[in-house]
């Protein structure tokens, strides 16, 4: 094994906490001493010791002369635990391999330049892309205090999300529903609108073979018309958030609240994504997974309020000119001012096809 694989093993660990570590970053981190793996570790959840003290404790006396790498640069500040870089120095490793520095102003080259000025070597850069992209929602909510939101949507070959009947279950088949529930278990939260609440009355939990977290639901109700006895209300198995405007019912909002919905009213009637994003990154939401309708998914398409959209595309042709499609609302209304996708990723899955595809321009 070469530096290469070693970093590739730190990414790979980190990438297994995925959904539980939030509103941390994922690490990995393995210490290697004349060609052996003597430490390994992972940041397991917000709290706990990071990826390098559970590496180091493992490596005890073995980690004095060894090499350390790790996937996010070692933490120089104090906050629920003590500083990495700290027990870095005092265990005697001689050379650590960082692979994406962490843009925390806290920490961001601190923790690198702590551990060169003890006097040893640091190397950074290496799987640098890969160690990005794995922290990529940490990167976003860090440099902008918003949460990073994905779209999903579901359709059909000729872009419909239902029929003229409204007829949606299942469009897509059984392993790319499945799919979708590994990334409501990956994100703070989901969000959907009013409507998918009154007409499907969804649990919006995660529902995996073994097991999930469950996100924060996120709905969006301007005027509080959703029922008292909604499954988001009623079931308790995770937390609601109700986003709504200025003028709802203080009455409902009580009602509700008195149910253990949280409600987060608006400065304005309306409710602006923009502005709503901004009040969830205050709640320490860092990523929003967007299942919502045409009218939701297009209220987030005309602000160009998303870093990333998952689409899984059923063989299957719809038709209809009343057959809702993706994207509802007014829309976009000049071809310049379209929002340029990059295809990052695509799969068969099942007997559909899964695209990803990201923003050219930095939302």
């Amino acid at each position: 094994m070469d530096d290469y694989d070693y970093m590739k093993l730190a990414l790979n660990m980190a990438k297994a906490t995925r959904g539980q570590t939030s509103p941390n970053p994922m690490v990995g981190a393995v210490l290697v001493k004349n060609h052996e793996i003597v430490g390994v570790g992972i940041h397991v959840k917000a709290g706990g010791p990071h990826a390098e003290v559970h590496a180091i404790q493992m490596a005890g006396e073995k980690a004095k002369g060894a090499t350390l790498y790790v996937t996010l640069e070692p933490c120089s500040h104090y906050g629920k635990t003590p500083p990495c870089t700290d027990l870095i120095i005092q265990s005697g490793v001689k050379k650590v391999f960082v692979a994406a520095v962490d843009p925390n102003p806290k920490v961001c080259g601190n923790g690198i330049q702590k551990l060169k000025k003890a006097g040893i070597q640091v190397k950074i850069g290496l799987l640098q892309d890969e160690a990005s992209t794995l922290n990529k929602v940490f990167f976003h909510y860090t440099r902008t205090g918003l949460p990073f939101v994905t779209m999903k949507t579901a359709i059909s070959m000729d872009g419909k999300i239902a029929t003229v009947m409204g007829e949606s279950k299942w469009i897509t088949g059984e392993k790319a529903r499945e799919d979708v529930h590994q990334y409501r278990h990956m994100h703070d939260a989901i969000l959907v609108g009013v409507n998918t609440v009154i007409h499907d009355n969804p649990f919006l939990t995660t529902r995996l073979k073994n097991g999930g977290k469950n996100p924060i639901r996120v709905i969006l109700d301007t005027n509080l018309r959703i029922p008292l006895d909604a499954n988001v209300v009623t079931d308790k198995s995770a937390k609601t958030y109700i986003v709504t405007g200025n003028r709802a019912n203080p009455d409902k909002a009580d009602n509700l609240t008195s149910l253990g919905v949280k409600i987060i009213k608006m400065e304005q009637s309306s409710i602006s994504i923009k502005e709503m994003l901004k009040v969830l990154g205050k709640h320490d939401i860092t990523s929003i997974f967007v299942e919502g309708g045409g009218k939701i998914q297009g209220s987030f398409l005309e602000e160009k309020a998303f870093q990333e959209i998952i689409t899984y595309i059923a063989p299957k042709l719809i038709g209809g000119d009343q057959a809702p499609a993706t994207f509802g609302g007014m829309g976009i209304k000049h071809i310049n001012e379209v929002p340029l996708l990059r295809f990052t990723q695509i799969d068969k899955i099942g007997d559909d096809i899964k695209i990803i595809a990201v923003p050219t321009e930095v939302t």
